[in-house]
């Protein structure tokens, strides 16, 4: 049986470059990086010349990036540090944020005594941007935290306007890139945005590496006590390797990006339309959504909603609901529920997400199988 992968949004395959380029790290340069003799320079050798690739690759300072395990540790310590260090008093967010930053501002209005806004979403998923300037009109130290793409839908909020609109009204603008990172440009010197955060594994590199995007001139407080690594922001010994292997991942994502994004949003667009052809009832959740996501209401009884996961992974298809961190919850989608009537939401939703290493001979096998069900 063969098994095909279609959860690209959950995480993806390490590209067999990265891992090559990790096991030469992990047998060579094995040296801690803060040690003084020879083997801790090789290794400090390799973190900052990651640093420095990293930084060209998105047009920022190297000095601006700031490496840890993943973005949801990246997410928590901005939030945090923001209302602990420079005096926010109020954060702005939306309800379909991934829950590494919603759980994170539940908990410091908790702490804290801050006050939340939730900007409005419209029907098609996007962030109302009318409703965020009238949020914005307050004279109250204010940061905005909305993500770029989002992990469930796809859906696309438009960066640059947003990051305008925040500095116009000299609110602080994080920024949750996840899924866009080395899957669409950035120019950070030339973005209004003052943080961004990004997982490794989520363009082909190794989990348990990530990194946060810190605008020069903001000065956070360390997340970690301890040594000194990372301007000791964030002390602990690096782990030289996942760093080097997430360099590597971004540097071959932004290589190949033209030609593996022309070829993902084509097998894209063959799932939707095959999708349509077998399944004429079947609603696409969200409008302007990103080229590797595809979200869908399928028109199956409610009660078939349980089982359509199971009977695809017994048959070697690898397809989500939506969020890998939710997957174990039998609730509804959090996400979905603003966009959806009730009677929608009831409905089987499947997040089909692609990358390079898909065909149209994958789709041809969901949808076959999607039929049997």
């Amino acid at each position: 049986m063969k098994k095909i992968y279609l959860d690209n949004a959950a995480t993806t395959p390490i590209r067999k470059e990265v891992i090559a380029e990790m096991i030469t790290i992990m047998q060579e340069d094995f040296g801690n990086p803060s040690s003084t003799h020879s083997y801790g320079r090789s290794a400090k050798s390799a973190l900052e010349t990651s640093r420095k690739s990293i930084a060209k690759i998105l047009n920022c300072v190297a000095q601006e990036i700031i490496f840890t395990t993943n973005a949801t540790e990246a997410s928590n310590w901005i939030l945090r540090n923001s209302v602990k260090d420079l005096g926010v008093k109020r954060i702005i967010t939306s309800k379909v944020e991934h829950h590494a930053t919603l759980y994170t501002v539940q908990n410091l209005q908790r702490e804290f005594g801050i006050d939340v806004d939730y900007v409005k979403i419209l029907p098609n998923g996007d962030v109302d941007l009318t409703n965020l300037v009238h949020l914005l009109s307050s004279d109250v130290k204010t940061l905005v935290t909305l993500m770029h793409v989002n992990n469930e839908t796809g859906c696309i909020l438009d960066l640059e306007k947003t990051g305008r609109l925040c500095h116009q009204h000299n609110a602080l603008f994080h920024c949750d890139t996840v899924q866009s990172i080395g899957k669409t440009e950035f120019n950070l010197a030339e973005t209004n945005v003052d943080f961004i955060v990004a997982s490794a594994h989520k363009f082909h590199g190794p989990k348990g590496a990530g990194f946060a995007f810190v605008k020069k001139g903001i000065i956070l407080q360390p997340m970690l006590f301890g040594g000194e690594q990372e301007k000791g922001l964030r002390a602990g010994t690096e782990a030289v390797h996942q760093v080097v292997g997430m360099a590597k991942a971004l540097e071959l994502s932004y290589h190949n990006l033209n030609e593996e994004r022309n070829y993902i949003l084509d097998i894209k667009n063959y799932c939707k339309e095959q999708l349509l052809l077998n399944f004429p009832e079947i609603k696409i959740n969200g409008e302007n959504t990103f080229y590797n996501i595809l979200n869908i209401l399928l028109p199956f009884s409610p009660e078939k909603t349980a089982m359509i996961l199971f009977n695809l992974d017994m048959k070697g298809i690898a397809v989500s609901r939506g969020s890998a961190c939710q997957s174990g919850s039998p609730k509804p989608s959090h996400v979905l529920a603003e966009m959806l009537q009730e009677e929608d939401l009831l409905k089987p939703s499947l997040r089909i997400s692609f990358s390079h290493y898909n065909s149209r001979e994958d789709i041809d096998v969901l949808i076959q199988e999607l039929k049997g069900i």
